[in-house]
């Protein structure tokens, strides 16, 4: 019987909805909920376990003996007929979370999903009103401390608001449209963290901050998604939904340690910490400091913009160097690893070939850089646009 019981697992997850993780998409499945009646990955069913059997109890397809009964319900419900159950009334605006994304993502979803039953009731989530507010912990400016701030979050004003103290004026007030915010939780040091990004002044401003509670965390980056949401959908009463969710948030493409030289070939390596945010290649002295010490605009490669293996003439290669051409400088760059490097090289060079969108040219006029550490100049000139993703 028990064999028997093993064929019928393995032809369940032959069937349409079975073959991936029902919460992640994984495709390396080895575990069930058997009294849910879904298909999970290792990584899932440890969320699962950690809810406690009173909500998920699950069992190894191949390790552990299954019962008739068990068997029984894993083919009434499948995955395809649990995710009409307990993901019905998922907001639009909600990130449903991929096998590689963070684990505070993963495990807020499983919990919405099967603890609290969020998207089973008709009362939508308190981060879909439009309205938040409540203290993180955020680093400051000039030091590495994190202090409690009070942030409110307003859909009707496009703003996200911060005080130092309740009572006074805002330290801050943010517009949410022009807002970008991923997890970094292995930046920070907190698995319950974000970095929200945005533009100051003409360059680009990071704020950090952490909740212990990760659905708090987890609630905030929601409702920073549903209020640009909502604010284009007021903008865009034409466009599809599904193409409005695709601008709310983006993670970062790569982020890492390399060393670069400065403007002349005979500059020494200093170490940096690179950000490729869509079109704006960010390096910083610090992973956590709060504005990026230079930036580099990405272009299309049709208008001087490459980037190739190896040091330019001249400069001095640490081995694992590469470097990028724009139309007003060579950056000469090197990584710790081969492997690393062509990373970084495939980054950039799939942003070069990817076409100028409408979006880079209203973004590419706010981005300047200091010269001579007075005069503010715009980066680009002519005909070369830009975009900062926020």
């Amino acid at each position: 019987m028990a064999d028997q019981n093993e064929k019928i697992l393995h032809r369940l997850l032959q069937q349409d909805g079975n073959s991936i993780c029902a919460d992640c998409d994984s495709i390396n499945l080895e575990w069930a909920s058997y009294n849910i009646g879904i298909f999970l990955c290792t990584r899932c069913c440890a969320v699962h376990r950690s809810m406690g059997a009173h909500i998920s109890k699950v069992k190894h397809l191949k390790l552990d003996k299954w019962e008739d009964s068990q068997i029984q319900r894993m083919i009434e419900v499948g995955n395809k007929v649990a995710r009409l159950k307990y993901e019905n009334r998922v907001p639009a605006c909600y990130r449903r979370p991929k096998e590689n994304d963070p684990q505070v993502l993963i495990e807020q979803w499983i919990r919405a999903k099967y603890e609290r039953l969020e998207f089973c009731m008709i009362e939508r989530p308190s981060y879909t009103s439009g309205r938040m507010e409540g203290f993180l912990m955020k680093r400051g400016k000039e030091d590495s401390r994190y202090q409690p701030r009070k942030f409110i979050l307003s859909g009707l004003q496009d703003t996200l608001r911060y005080y130092v103290k309740e009572k006074r004026e805002p330290k801050a007030i943010l517009r949410i449209s022009e807002l970008n915010v991923v997890y970094a939780p292995s930046k920070i040091g907190n698995p319950n963290s974000l970095q929200l990004t945005f533009m100051k002044e003409g360059t680009t401003r990071h704020i950090y901050v952490y909740h212990d509670d990760p659905e708090v965390i987890n609630n905030w980056y929601m409702a920073i998604r549903c209020a640009k949401l909502h604010r284009l959908q007021i903008a865009f009463p034409s466009a599809s939904e599904s193409d409005l969710v695709d601008l709310l948030t983006h993670d970062f493409t790569r982020e890492g340690w390399l060393l670069k030289t400065g403007p002349r070939a005979t500059d020494s390596y200093k170490r940096r910490w690179f950000t490729l945010d869509d079109r704006k290649l960010m390096y910083h002295d610090d992973q956590l400091d709060a504005h990026p010490k230079g930036e580099i605009f990405l272009g299309n490669q049709l208008d001087g913009y490459s980037v190739r293996i190896g040091a330019p003439p001249g400069a001095k290669d640490q081995g694992f160097s590469f470097t990028l051409f724009t139309p007003e400088r060579v950056y000469n760059m090197s990584s710790h690893s081969e492997q690393d490097r062509d990373e970084w090289i495939a980054a950039i060079q799939t942003v070069l070939e990817r076409p100028l969108s409408p979006q880079d040219n209203s973004i590419s006029a706010r981005l300047i850089r200091k010269r001579g550490g007075t005069n503010p100049k715009s980066i680009f000139t002519g005909s070369f646009v830009n975009r900062d993703a926020t």
